[in-house]
């Protein structure tokens, strides 16, 4: 690792799809060769506080605040908010939200079958930049992404998708050496400053992921989240 490496898409109990602590994914950080994580979780900032403490307690450490947020069209990552943006809102309007309250928007996984925002949004919306590299997708999907980044000049970046310990750091965005603090971190992503890498979701694991997804979501009564 030559730079500060962080998992930008990580979510915690406070989601409704991940039974993970806080405490549990700051220690399992070295073992993912890691210098620190986002927390995304859907809709909330419920672990945010958690996050502050552990940050305080591990200062070497670099924990970014974020959330992801279900809009009408798919879903967004916002970074260096404090709360969490109104949800079911066109992604315009959400990413209007974001930059007022002086946050970055970087649309999630968008060509994921769901979830995902799809190609026109992907192609036209006014986010800070496109996840291309996320760990809980097709190899396709990521491209597709990558070359839409590409084609708009839009700042990449690259996450795990984390709703078990074991998916932590499969995928990253690697920052300068000397980049601490949330602060630095949303206006690295803000500047296009970071390279991402790690890897696509095989076929044999993607079956397994959907039918956990498709397990969970029967358990919360079909709510989308």
């Amino acid at each position: 690792m030559t730079g500060v490496r962080l998992d930008l898409h990580v979510h915690s109990r406070h989601s409704p799809d991940s039974s993970l602590t806080v405490e549990e994914i700051v220690f399992g950080l070295r073992a993912a060769n890691l210098n620190g994580f986002a927390l995304t979780d859907h809709d909330t900032v419920a672990g945010h506080a958690e996050l502050a403490g552990w940050q305080a307690r591990f200062p070497e450490l670099v924990l970014v605040p974020g959330v992801e947020v279900s809009t009408v069209e798919g879903h967004l990552l916002a970074y260096g908010v404090s709360e969490a943006p109104p949800a079911q809102r066109s992604v315009s309007a959400t990413i209007d939200w974001v930059h007022d309250h002086g946050g970055v928007a970087v649309l999630a996984h968008p060509f994921r079958f769901s979830h995902g925002v799809g190609r026109t949004v992907a192609e036209t919306a006014r986010a800070d930049g496109i996840e291309t590299v996320n760990a809980h997708n097709s190899s396709r999907a990521n491209r597709k992404a990558a070359r839409v980044a590409s084609q708009r000049s839009l700042p990449a970046t690259g996450a795990s998708d984390v709703h078990e310990l074991v998916d932590l750091g499969r995928a990253y965005t690697e920052f300068a050496l000397g980049t601490r603090g949330a602060t630095a971190v949303v206006q690295a992503i803000r500047e296009g400053k970071a390279t991402v890498g790690g890897t696509s979701l095989g076929w044999a694991r993607r079956m397994r992921v959907q039918w956990r997804s498709a397990t969970l979501r029967a358990r919360r009564g079909f709510r989308p989240i």
